[in-house]
C-alpha cells in the first residue's frame, strides 16, 4: 500500500472516530412535528394474531393534544360499540352490552387490550416524546432499506409507561422506523416497527405498524393499520366527555 492511500485511510478512520451526529432532542422535536397535530381523526384496524389464529378489530379515534384521547369499536359486531375516552392521566372504557363504564388506572393501564400486543397506555398516548425524555443520537443504521438515526432515550421523569427506549428515526422523512421499550432494569419489552407509510396533507405518516410485546409467548405480534387520518380537524366538544361514551 502506498503512502497515499495510507493517508487517506488514516484520514477516514479520524473522519469516522470523530463524526459529530445531531442532537438527540432536535431529531425528537423533528419527528414530533411529523407525527403529532393539534387534532386528529383517524379510523384504524387492530389485527391480534395468537397461538389460535387472527381477528380484527376495527375503530375510529379522536385525539386533541396530549390529554384528550377518544376511541370508538366500530367492528367486529360482538364489540361494536365500545367506547374508550382518556381526558389528561383519566381513563374510562364503556361497555354497551353491560352499561357499564369502568375506570382504568394504576396497573390496569399496563394490561392488553383485547389480547393484543398493545396496553391501555399504548392505545391512548399521544404524548410529545422530547417533553418526557432526555434523547442521545448514538449512531446511524439502515432499516428497511432507509438511514436511520439511533437515538437512545431516558426518561426525565417517573410514571412514564417505558423508562428507555431505542428509536430508529428515518432521516429523510423523521418517522420512527423501529422502537425498542424496556423497563427500568434494561429489559426489553416490546418492539414496534413501522412496516408502510403514506403521504397525507404533506407529510410522511404511518400506514401499518407491527407490535411485539417480546414476553408474550402465544402472541404472534399485533398489526395496526391505518385507513384514514385527518390532521387540525374541528373535534365537537362532548366527544372528549364522559356523556359522549353512551351517546
Amino acid at each position: 500500500m502506498n503512502a497515499k492511500k495510507i493517508i487517506t485511510l488514516l484520514l477516514c478512520t479520524v473522519m469516522i472516530a470523530f463524526a459529530t451526529y445531531p442532537d438527540g432532542g432536535e431529531l425528537l422535536k423533528k419527528m414530533d412535528k411529523v407525527m403529532a397535530s393539534e387534532t386528529q381523526k383517524l379510523t384504524s384496524k387492530m389485527i391480534i394474531n395468537t397461538n389460535r389464529g387472527s381477528r380484527t378489530i376495527e375503530t375510529r379515534s379522536y385525539t386533541k393534544g396530549e390529554d384528550y384521547s377518544f376511541t370508538e369499536y366500530l367492528a367486529p359486531a360482538r364489540e361494536e360499540g365500545i367506547k374508550m375516552l382518556k381526558i389528561k392521566d383519566d381513563l374510562w372504557t364503556y361497555d354497551p352490552d353491560a352499561d357499564r363504564t369502568i375506570t382504568i388506572s394504576g396497573h390496569m393501564l399496563r394490561q392488553s387490550i383485547n389480547g393484543s400486543d398493545l396496553s391501555y397506555e399504548d392505545m391512548m398516548s399521544d404524548e410529545t416524546l422530547n417533553d418526557d425524555y432526555k434523547a442521545a443520537t448514538k449512531g446511524e443504521e439502515i432499516i428497511f432499506d432507509r438511514a436511520c438515526w439511533v437515538v437512545e432515550l431516558t426518561a426525565l421523569k417517573t410514571g412514564v409507561a417505558y423508562p428507555t427506549r431505542k428509536l430508529w428515526i428515518d432521516k429523510e422523512r423523521y418517522l420512527p422506523l423501529r422502537g425498542e421499550y424496556f423497563a427500568k432494569s434494561g429489559k426489553l419489552l416490546k418492539r414496534m416497527e413501522i412496516l408502510k407509510v403514506m403521504q397525507t396533507d404533506g407529510r410522511w405518516f404511518p400506514k401499518e405498524m407491527h407490535y411485539q410485546d417480546v414476553l408474550n409467548k402465544k402472541s404472534k405480534g399485533t398489526s395496526f393499520i391505518i385507513e384514514s387520518v385527518e390532521f387540525d380537524v374541528e373535534i365537537p366538544k362532548y366527544i372528549f366527555t364522559k356523556a359522549a361514551l353512551k351517546k
